[in-house]
């Protein structure tokens, strides 16, 4: 079917009859070229006449919403109730491929409205966005697949409701064939090989699943929408089913994980020794076989994959010829799996997941009853296909993972951290990943691009297609992939050319100023929210809502965290139609600049105690006025303690600033002596929070001393910095 352009906002082609269009002809001689494909037009038909229809609303029964719906151009018609909020849904039995839609209106027609698709009739897709019709016949090309099509109304033209006197629905009487029935097999010859299912070819189009396995009613039609005809898991167990029957109820097959320790590469837990731990390798290989058994006649079922990125992960729990050992032993007892498996379930292939080329060495020498290889691959995608041409292999292989250049792969920005790829340059990374994959014909089988989730986190805007499930850039990218084409899909915000003013010294609790460029293809009106993140300063990898305003033109003054450190900013757009742009930047939040001098830097200091060895200890009173933030004094963890700079002379003091550690003071007193053994107090709190406490004294003195009587924390007490400004 020959694509109908983008939807751009404005109002479809329409006509009134003869008349009207002699007289527009000039004006859509263009419009009707582009729209009109020969060939599709020919093919399609009238999919929605009589069948069953629904709406929010009617004005009686004889303005039903079957009377949209029964052929009938100028005596029947379906009428709301006088409200904006009013829809009219038909459903046409099957999923169908659509083509068109044509609402004929009465004298009440609706303004704005959208036409919208679903699968299942509770979750919609927008096909097209309406705005600014005049009524008459409202011709509409869409594209893409499902059972129900539904006018959902915004508003209205006028006081009256909505009001059709038909709702035609034009696409293809065929429906997309469900995946093939059948055995699984890797067939061909030495790189020539495809997958099959029952005997038809068969390319993995995949992404790996995000949300819980009993969500995926909600999820897995959009999933099939996007063109997707796979899913990965990393376990398998009695709580796979909702999401193995689901997946097949939408023609999507499932390979079934199987995790073994310490999966999930660099920095992954689970020390397991594969030469000696016969008990571990008996209970795994015990627990697995159950589990192919339950599972292997669902018709879900595509393959098996045993274990993920262990022969990497194992560098974490030994080295030399031990981390030899391991990997021989560990890739041994993965064949030993797959022959199981065999056993169990002839008709489906087991392949074995690792993060690193090098890792198929120790399969190709010890696993030869796997049918196939898999890989994680991100940033080096591109180069799997040499590696695997140098290698000398002689089984194919599909990517388990992959998309953008991941946080260990890119280059650190100026304030020390993972430089972040931009949104669009996210979205050109699952682009440029399945390229590589197609490129390597005969070998490559496919790919389970990583991922469909929604957590609106660190992680997530890293990876994630719809965070906080709203469409970002890459969610269409990879769609456009499997499909082909996003024709007829209204599509996200582009954010992008972030820039941070202080990127380097934005100071705590102060403002700081972002800007991008922002816009919109559809030229929605856009919804704006700023968020920080922690991970880099506290290991917080939430995303948490910034106190900010907008200076107008995509500019935004931000409140930077009090708690020193390098933060990511992160600027999200929202068009209102389930999509999101979103770009992020670091920027180093450092002790807000306070006048005068300090004249406690490089002073002696002394503390009522100190850790020698803590982490990064030894932890002095003298890190705490060395003028260095990283450096800290830090106590033994019992109440009560102190730490005292002597100025060496009597001298004007106007302002303490308390640069804390997480290991902070709740309760202290602020006391100042001229003898350093008399002391008198100027200033005291019991609500002290960490982070930077500035304290205001006016007074002479030559000791400055925190008399500390409550913690924060379990901990003891820990400060990076005790500044005395005169």
């Amino acid at each position: 079917m020959f694509p109908p352009p983008p939807s751009t906002g404005t109002p479809p082609r329409r006509a009134r009859g003869a008349a009207a269009l002699v007289a527009l002809g000039a004006l859509f001689a263009s419009s009707l070229t582009l729209s009109a494909a020969p060939a599709a037009v020919a093919a399609e038909s009238l999919l929605s006449q009589g069948k069953t229809a629904t709406a929010s609303s009617s004005e009686g029964e004889a303005y039903s919403a079957a009377a949209a719906f029964d052929g009938n151009l100028t005596g029947t018609r379906w009428a709301s109730q006088w409200h904006d909020a009013e829809w009219i849904q038909v459903d046409l039995g099957a999923s169908r491929n659509l083509s068109r839609v044509v609402l004929t209106w009465e004298g009440a027609f609706g303004k704005n409205y959208q036409i919208q698709v679903s699968d299942d009739g509770t979750n919609w897709r927008t096909a097209k966005s309406v705005t600014g019709s005049d009524g008459g016949t409202d011709e509409i090309a869409i594209s893409g697949s499902g059972r129900y099509v539904r006018m959902n109304g915004l508003v209205r033209s006028g006081g009256y409701g909505y009001s059709l006197w038909e709702f035609q629905v034009y696409g293809t009487t065929s429906v997309e064939p469900p995946a093939p029935g059948g055995a699984v097999r890797v067939a061909g010859s030495q790189g020539n090989w495809q997958l099959t299912v029952g005997g038809q070819p068969y390319t993995v189009k995949g992404l790996t699943w995000g949300p819980s396995f009993a969500d995926a009613p909600k999820y897995m039609p959009d999933v099939k929408s996007m063109g997707v005809n796979t899913i990965r898991t990393w376990g398998t167990d009695a709580s796979s089913k909702p999401l193995l029957d689901t997946a097949a109820a939408n023609g999507v097959r499932v390979i079934n994980g199987f995790w073994l320790q310490p999966g999930g590469g660099p920095g992954s837990g689970g020390c397991v020794n594969y030469v000696t731990d016969a008990a571990y390798k008996s209970s795994m290989l015990t627990e697995f076989a159950k589990w192919v058994d339950t599972y292997k006649s669902h018709p879900a079922t595509l393959m098996w994959n045993v274990g993920n990125e262990s022969v990497l992960g194992l560098q974490n729990c030994y080295s030399g010829t031990e981390l030899e050992a391991q990997r021989n032993a560990y890739t041994t007892f993965v064949n030993d799996v797959a022959k199981k498996i065999h056993t169990i379930d002839p008709d489906h292939p087991v392949t074995s997941t690792d993060a690193w080329t090098g890792a198929w060495p120790y399969y190709k020498r010890n696993a030869p009853d796997l049918d196939l290889y898999s890989m994680n691959s991100y940033g080096n995608i591109c180069k799997v296909k040499q590696d695997w041409v140098d290698g000398g292999y002689n089984k194919p292989y599909i990517i388990t993972e992959t998309g953008p250049a991941g946080e260990w792969e890119v280059p650190n920005d100026a304030n020390g951290i993972p430089d972040q790829k931009t949104d669009v340059q996210t979205a050109e990374g699952y682009t440029t990943a399945w390229n590589c994959v197609t490129g390597h014909q005969g070998v490559a089988l496919g790919a389970t691009m990583f991922h469909y989730g929604i957590e609106h986190d660190f992680g997530g805007i890293w990876f994630n297609l719809l965070p906080d499930g709203l469409k970002r850039l890459s969610y269409y990218a990879v769609k456009k992939a499997y499909t082909g084409s996003t024709a007829g899909d209204n599509t996200p915000p582009v954010v992008s050319n972030m820039v941070v003013d202080q990127a380097s010294n934005a100071p705590a609790g102060g403002e700081f100023t972002v800007r991008a460029n922002i816009s919109d293809p559809q030229n929605d009106p856009l919804t704006y929210k700023v968020f920080v993140s922690g991970n880099y300063a506290s290991g917080d990898k939430r995303l948490v809502e910034a106190q900010w305003r907008s200076t107008g033109n995509g500019t935004f003054a931000v409140t930077a965290p009090e708690k020193l450190g390098v933060w990511k900013v992160y600027i999200q757009a929202e068009d209102g139609h389930g999509n999101l742009g979103i770009e992020t930047k670091s920027v180093k939040v450092v002790a807000p600049p306070v006048s005068g001098t300090n004249i406690a830097l490089n002073k002696p200091a002394t503390a009522s105690s100190s850790q020698a060895s803590y982490g990064d200890c030894p932890c002095p009173a003298g890190n705490a006025t060395d003028g260095n933030t990283t450096t800290r004094w830090a106590s033994d963890w019992s109440d009560p303690q102190w730490i005292s700079v002597d100025l060496g002379a009597s001298k004007a003091i106007r302002t303490l600033q308390l640069v804390w550690d997480p290991a902070y003071a709740k309760s202290y007193e602020v006391q100042l002596s001229d003898d350093g053994t008399n002391w008198r107090t100027v200033h005291s709190t019991t609500t002290g929070n960490g982070d930077i406490d500035t304290v205001n004294v006016s007074a002479n003195a030559r000791h400055v001393r925190l008399n500390l009587t409550a913690r924060g924390t379990g901990w003891g007490y820990s400060l990076h910095e005790f500044g005395v400004y005169s």
